[in-house]
């Protein structure tokens, strides 16, 4: 790789360890013989085409290391999803900067801009190495076996329904709550590695990879009320009928769309608010209680898998050294070897074209056959994921006093 300078953005949706991918390619970067300045664009590719830039260079080991821990992306980020013209005045400030690498952190709309931006980099023979360093909570990333960002957001889940289900046994009732994952129920399906006895909650999992029946939905909240005296639902916000349609807007009056014209499902409690009232109406359940996860699962400040911060940084890590070794656009990518006690990670670097823009759901395999729950395949698949720190609740365990007057 030649003199020149390096650029690093992030984009979408924050996550607990973005930063430490960021970290592994800027001392990687820096590590290098021949290295230019290492850039940071704030805010994605908008902050490219505004030059707004810093240079990581002038930071600290030290520094760059207390970042690297903190959570959401240190250099911000963006929705914008370039097209042509975009492109465009991207390779102007590129080209002005003297940017011979650019790493873009992100999911499969980030890879897709890196794929338009290596082609449009060939058709102008400006010579432009494009990497894109994997990261979504969602761990919808094809190719890859997950996803840096999702174990960290797994183990917020699994934590925060490993408690509601406490709660939910000392004070019975039905309790609804709706994580994120508009098309993939990786992050929804995570609900269930909190439980630890049989009757642990969540009773019921609702994926996006299944359609949803309100009347079947119905049904099984009573059965598992008559069968518990009570129940904790997991639901994906991206549940929808048989016809695609999404749940949220065959219940609610009004929806939001987002900037691209999606329905939002993210940042709104009216899912679960819906859903509560439609139990409420047809059960007869008096205390039904709903939350929204919504932003939550994405940069909780403590709750972090150890093997998710290994794996973020090895990502960047590897980049970098993909950048200075090849000559290849790519993307890197997470293969598993081995299972159980024996996980393990390598890292690829795969086509762009294999990632960009596509969306990876849960196989069938892991999803229980009732439609409503996950498999062990499923658990198995996870619990190597989420670190070595995972809580566990307990329970009292010595009899119960015989009665006296009421025996």
């Amino acid at each position: 790789m030649s003199k020149t300078n390096i650029l690093i953005a992030q984009g979408g949706g924050p996550t607990a360890v973005i930063n430490e991918s960021l970290v592994g390619a800027v001392l990687e970067s820096r590590g290098f013989d021949g290295t230019g300045a290492v850039y940071g664009a704030f805010n994605g590719v908008s902050g490219i085409v505004n030059e707004d830039f810093i240079n990581l260079s002038l930071e600290t080991a030290e520094n760059l290391e207390n970042v690297a821990k903190t959570p959401c992306s240190a250099l911000g980020s963006t929705r914008d999803k370039p097209d042509q013209q975009y492109c465009q005045d991207i390779f102007k400030v590129l080209k002005a900067h003297d940017i011979g690498t650019f790493f873009y952190i992100g999911g499969n709309d980030s890879s897709d801009t890196l794929r338009i931006l290596a082609e449009e980099a060939v058709g102008a023979d400006y010579p432009l190495r494009c990497i894109h360093i994997p990261k979504t909570i969602d761990n919808d990333l094809t190719v890859n076996d997950h996803t840096p960002g999702y174990p960290s957001a797994a183990k917020f889940v699994a934590s925060a329904f490993a408690g509601v289900n406490l709660d939910n046994r000392a004070l019975l009732g039905v309790y609804v709550g709706v994580v994120m994952g508009r098309h993939a129920g990786f992050l929804t399906a995570a609900s269930a590695l909190g439980r630890k006895y049989d009757d642990d909650g969540p009773h019921l999992i609702y994926l996006p990879e299944r359609n949803f029946s309100m009347d079947s939905f119905i049904n099984d909240v009573q059965a598992t009320s008559d069968k518990y005296g009570r129940c904790v639902i997991a639901v994906s916000e991206g549940i929808h009928d048989d016809s695609g349609a999404p749940i949220v807007t065959k219940l609610a009056k009004e929806v939001e769309k987002d900037a691209h014209g999606n329905v939002q499902l993210s940042g709104t409690g009216a899912l679960a608010d819906l859903l509560c009232d439609a139990i409420r109406e047809r059960t007869g359940q008096k205390r039904v209680r709903g939350d929204t996860f919504g932003y939550l699962q994405r940069s909780f400040l403590g709750c972090v898998s150890d093997v998710d911060q290994r794996e973020s940084r090895a990502v960047g890590v590897e980049a970098a050294r993909f950048a200075h070794e090849g000559d290849k656009d790519g993307t890197v990518t997470i293969h598993r070897n081995g299972s159980g006690d024996n996980y393990a990670a390598e890292y690829q670097l795969s086509k762009l074209e294999d990632v960009a823009g596509k969306t990876k759901v849960m196989a069938d395999d892991l999803i229980d056959p009732s439609g409503h729950d996950i498999s062990p395949a499923f658990v198995d698949y996870l619990k190597p994921l989420l670190g070595s720190d995972m809580p566990e609740p307990h329970r009292l365990e010595a009899d119960r006093v015989a009665k006296i007057l009421k025996g």
